[in-house]
C-alpha cells in the first residue's frame, strides 16, 4: 500500500494511525504542494490528502480508508460490533473530523504567526533550505495579519468553545483509557490526530515535539488529555 500525504496533515496522522494500529505495512509518498498536488489530481481525481493507494484501488478522504481498512482488515477491529457503541464511534470521529477539526486548524494558524522555529519546521521536507530559513526569519509582527485574523477567529465563542471541549474530552479521558467502551476504536485515533496540531507528539521530532497552541499546549487543565494522547499513540510510533 501507498499514503499520499502531507506529513503534518491530522487527516494524514489519523490514516497513518489507523494503519499502525492494524499492524499493516505501507509505503508514504510525500506530497509537494502544488506540483505534487496536479500529480495526486491525475491518480485520485481530487488533489486533497490523505489518498491511499491499495493494489488496484485509489481511496480518497480518511474516514473513507478507516473504513476500506476496516472491510478488508478487520481485526484488530476499530468498530465495536455492538451497533450502539458504533454509532456512538462514528458519531465521535466525525465530530473530531468536523468541529474538532476547524478550532485545531485556527489555534495553528495562530500559532504559526507567532512562533517562527513552529513555521519553519512545517514546511514541506523538499523546501529548499534557504527558502526555509527565509520564512523562519520573517518578523512576527509581517505576519501580525494572519495571527490577528486567527485571533478574531477563535476570540469569543469559538475560543471558548474549542477550550470547553477539550476541558470535556480531558475528563473523559482522565481515568479511562478508551473513548467508547473498553478497547481502541476509530474514535480515539480521530481525536488523537486532530490533538496532535494543538501540541505535536514526540513522533514528530525536534524541534516540533511538545511546541503547539499557546494558552493550549500548555494549558495545565488539559494536559491530562495530551497525556492520554501520548499514551495512545505511543506503541503505535512507526519507526
Amino acid at each position: 500500500m501507498q499514503l499520499h500525504q502531507f506529513r503534518h496533515s491530522a487527516f494524514c496522522e489519523k490514516v497513518r494511525l489507523v494503519l499502525a494500529a492494524k499492524g499493516l505495512d505501507y509505503n508514504v509518498v510525500e506530497v509537494t504542494p502544488g506540483l505534487g498536488q496536479l500529480d495526486l489530481f491525475r491518480l485520485s481525481g481530487q488533489r486533497q490528502v490523505p489518498v491511499l493507494v491499495d493494489g488496484t484501488e485509489v481511496i480518497a478522504d480518511s474516514t473513507a480508508i478507516a473504513l476500506h481498512l476496516e472491510r478488508h482488515h478487520p481485526t484488530p477491529s476499530l468498530l465495536p460490533a455492538d451497533l450502539q457503541l458504533r454509532a456512538r464511534v462514528l458519531l465521535l470521529e466525525d465530530w473530531a473530523d468536523t468541529a474538532l477539526a476547524a478550532g485545531c486548524r485556527l489555534a495553528l494558524l495562530q500559532a504559526v504567526a507567532a512562533d517562527p522555529v513552529l513555521r519553519q519546521a512545517l514546511l514541506p521536507e523538499a523546501t529548499p533550505g534557504p527558502l526555509r530559513q527565509l520564512v523562519g526569519a520573517l518578523p512576527t509582527g509581517l505576519l501580525g495579519g494572519m495571527g490577528e485574523t486567527a485571533s478574531g477567529l477563535l476570540a469569543g465563542h469559538e475560543r471558548q468553545q474549542l477550550q470547553s471541549n477539550l476541558e470535556q474530552l480531558a475528563v473523559l479521558t482522565a481515568d479511562r483509557p478508551y473513548l467508547v467502551g473498553d478497547q481502541l476504536t476509530l474514535a480515539d485515533l480521530a481525536v488523537a490526530a486532530q490533538l496532535s496540531l494543538l501540541r505535536f507528539p514526540a513522533s514528530s521530532g525536534a524541534p516540533l515535539a511538545g511546541r503547539g497552541a499557546s494558552g493550549i499546549a500548555d494549558n495545565p487543565l488539559l494536559e491530562p488529555l495530551f497525556s492520554w494522547r501520548d499514551r495512545l499513540v505511543a506503541p503505535l510510533a512507526r519507526a
